[in-house]
């Protein structure tokens, strides 16, 4: 047993209501620069659609990702080092601009400075690429609240996976569709295909909290990690030539604090915490030859950290008691193990993703209560599950390979703590029969509701500081092993450390825990300090 710690995600889409405020903050946060026009680390899909880029999900097109080969052992989908060899000056599997969407900006002075007369101005749309005129034909949510459904919603590749299996079960007539949202940022993976991709070493899976990152320095622009991640949550910089993607906010992370999308996501529908699992165990997981199989076997990977045995095996390797204590309290580690509501993003691509989903309950909900029927009642619930709009099998194409019980099992437990809560709120005595049906008790549906529903601040983020479990090695070391996989040849050769670019490389200034409590001042102030200020608290 080798035990590790990763910060983990699940975001529950009975929440999300497609406002976009994540993908707003963390653009403003991290992509508001020159050659990251086009690029969205954090952004909400809406369910049929194509996704962003357009497509993501045919990895027959892109080659995202893992596979088996005929010894059962994996191989990167896009090919191994020859193939990489081959083709390191052409590749050819890279999504286009127009699968992405060519930033614009608009003529605003024609507006502004137009002389008077008969003509009413225009601001004519203009390239921030090319800075030519242009014709605005697609974007990143172009497809939002199912817009043009009719037209484009056939080229969901989950549509047409859905669509082989269920015939006309996927409809876009208005009156029988459904739709839901579905927020997207890196995966973070126990298994990334993006660091296996890159011919330079320059993304890492840092071995503290299991943040996927590209040093910077490193990186080449070779393009092989955007091929090699199947949701195409890595970005070209065409300013830079390097590679960008989503840090999981490490700067806040260190310090205690949540992602910018999980902070100021008005939904409240985005979890965080620490899990522990079985490095070891990661390679035969994500080769389990039934793709079904994955969700179960990725689940198997996970320790338990109330386990005494774990517990000693965490300290053995290193992992600081508060990040064991984290783990126990993880609101993460609760919806994945405990009560089994969430699942991974396409576990087929057998990356084994760190970013999970509770599958959305609220369009039976809604289409129950249209039809005159109480929409909370169990019966009801139960029985349309399997009936109305939202087909498990589009479901289950996207969160367990096509396997449908699990996604029913999430969704009769989420039903089951509907009907229960009704009961316990109205002052009635709940049927013990509703919990007992779907596994759990009384007090276990109580606990999901409270975590789901009413859950405090301190209890939907779960995050142990970089700093305070490991203060004296902090300051004693310029932390020169900081970064994962750091060994010979291995490719976290040069990353950073965990405080950014000053930590995790030799002859640099030491990271002293006063500088760490420096950065959470400034991360939590409201305003920026005054340099009086600075001057007198230096």
């Amino acid at each position: 047993m080798r035990v590790m710690a990763q910060i983990a995600m699940v975001m529950n889409l009975d929440k999300c209501i497609g406002c976009h405020t994540c993908s707003v903050t963390c653009k403003q946060a991290w992509t508001n620069r020159t050659g990251m026009e086009y690029v969205w680390f954090n952004n909400v899909e809406t369910r049929p659609g194509q996704g962003y880029p357009r497509r993501y999900e045919d990895q027959e097109q892109w080659k995202g990702g893992w596979t088996l080969n005929k010894r059962g052992a994996l191989k990167l989908k896009n090919g191994g080092r020859l193939k990489k060899l081959a083709g390191i000056f052409s590749n050819p599997k890279l999504p286009e601009i127009k699968d992405y969407y060519e930033p614009w900006t608009y003529e605003y002075k024609n507006l502004t400075d137009a002389p008077l007369g008969d003509d009413y101005p225009v601001a004519e749309p203009r390239s921030l690429i090319s800075g030519k005129p242009m014709k605005i034909e697609w974007s990143s949510n172009w497809d939002d609240n199912l817009g043009g459904a009719t037209e484009h919603g056939g080229q969901d590749p989950m549509v047409e996976k859905t669509r082989q299996q269920a015939a006309d079960k996927v409809k876009f007539a208005f009156e029988q569709t459904f739709m839901f949202y579905l927020p997207r940022i890196c995966e973070h993976c126990l298994n990334p295909s993006c660091v296996a991709s890159c011919p330079s070493g320059a993304m890492y899976k840092r071995s503290e909290d299991g943040i996927v990152l590209v040093d910077q320095d490193q990186c080449r622009g070779w393009r092989m990690c955007v091929t090699g991640c199947p949701y195409k949550k890595v970005y070209f910089n065409h300013r830079t030539g390097k590679a960008e993607k989503c840090t999981m906010c490490y700067p806040r992370v260190e310090v205690g604090l949540p992602t910018v999308c999980s902070e100021t996501c008005v939904g409240r529908l985005r979890y965080l915490g620490v899990i522990l699992y079985d490095a070891d165990k990661v390679t035969a997981a994500a080769s389990t030859k039934d793709d079904k199989a994955l969700y179960e076997a990725q689940l198997g990977v996970f320790l338990d950290p109330e386990d005494p045995e774990v517990r000693r095996e965490a300290e053995r390797a290193g992992i600081a008691h508060d990040w064991i204590e984290a783990a126990r309290r993880s609101p993460v580690r609760a919806l994945i193990s405990t009560y089994k509501v969430a699942l991974p993003l396409h576990p087929e691509y057998r990356t084994m993703p760190m970013v999970w989903y509770i599958p959305p309950l609220s369009p039976v909900v809604d289409a129950l209560t249209e039809t005159g029927f109480d929409g909370e009642e169990a019966g009801n619930l139960f029985g349309a599950i399997d009936t109305l709009r939202i087909p498990l099998e589009y479901l289950a194409e996207i969160f367990t390979a096509g396997d449908v019980a699990p996604v029913r099992a999430s969704l009769t437990k989420l039903a089951a703590m509907r009907s229960h809560m009704r009961a316990v709120n109205l002052g009635e005595q709940p049927d013990p029969s509703i919990a007992e049906s779907v596994g759990m008790d009384a007090r276990t549906i109580e606990e999901m509701y409270r975590l789901l529903a009413i859950a405090k601040y301190e209890d939907r983020y779960v995050i142990p500081t970089a700093a305070v479990g490991d203060a004296q090695r902090l300051e004693e070391s310029a932390l020169p092993d900081s970064c994962s996989l750091d060994y010979e040849d291995g490719p976290g050769m040069g990353g950073e450390g965990p405080f950014g670019q000053d930590s995790g490389r030799k002859n640099l200034p030491l990271v002293t825990i006063e500088n760490f409590h420096r950065l959470r001042d400034k991360q939590t102030a409201d305003e920026e300090p005054r340099v009086e200020d600075i001057k007198e608290g230096s």
